[in-house]
């Protein structure tokens, strides 16, 4: 499952979450002025050894974009897909029109503001995809959230490597509360950690 041979030519995990996918956010394109009558603009990804661009011409009339992409890794040739993907305006609450992608599945047509890399884009549901946080347990989440503790920290990534000093001009108070709240998650997650492994958690706390 994934990779080139199946059919999914983005698809660099075995994991159906919305992580493995590579993903367009129309927002995004809203917010960087993309979404201009005729305008053309090309997105790049690599992973690996396997590059991946698409290329998207917006109509004139803002009621579609035609994607064209290409992939191609060094044991194949370039493959090519065009596409249309048809786009709806909604009116915001305080003024101005927000985009909304149609999927291109025609047994779907869900409205979405994000859609996910396959043979072609298309939304979540379609790809039976899930959010990373739906597939963590309570000790993976800890450990992601203290590894967010650590980067405000300036500390090293991973919960094992232990406490380092108070960053520059970060005042004490503000380091004693992450520094609490990082190591409670920490205790959390590895108490996870020895009752599925059976890991002795006195050795690392």
């Amino acid at each position: 499952m994934g990779g080139y041979n199946s059919g999914r030519w983005f698809y660099y995990d075995s994991k159906a979450t919305t992580n493995s996918y590579l993903c367009i956010d129309i927002r995004q394109w809203k917010r960087k002025k993309l979404l201009t009558q005729n305008n053309s603009f090309i997105s790049r990804w690599k992973y690996n050894e396997m590059t991946t661009s698409i290329q998207v011409d917006v109509a004139s009339n803002l009621e579609n974009v035609i994607i064209n992409h290409h992939s191609r890794n060094n044991l194949e040739k370039q493959k090519s897909i065009s596409y249309k993907v048809q786009i709806e305006w909604t009116a915001c609450n305080l003024g101005g029109q927000r985009p909304w992608f149609i999927c291109p599945l025609k047994v779907c047509g869900k409205k979405v503001a994000i859609l996910y890399g396959g043979n072609v884009f298309a939304c979540r549901n379609c790809y039976n995809l899930v959010y990373q946080c739906q597939r963590e347990t309570i000790g993976d989440r800890a450990s992601r959230q203290a590894d967010k503790i650590r980067d405000k920290l300036k500390w090293m990534p991973g919960i094992l490597n232990g406490e380092e000093l108070k960053p520059k001009r970060m005042h004490w108070k503000t380091f004693n509360r992450l520094k609490d709240k990082h190591n409670y998650l920490v205790y959390i997650a590895l108490l996870e950690a020895q009752a599925r492994f059976g890991i002795n958690i006195n050795e690392f706390i």
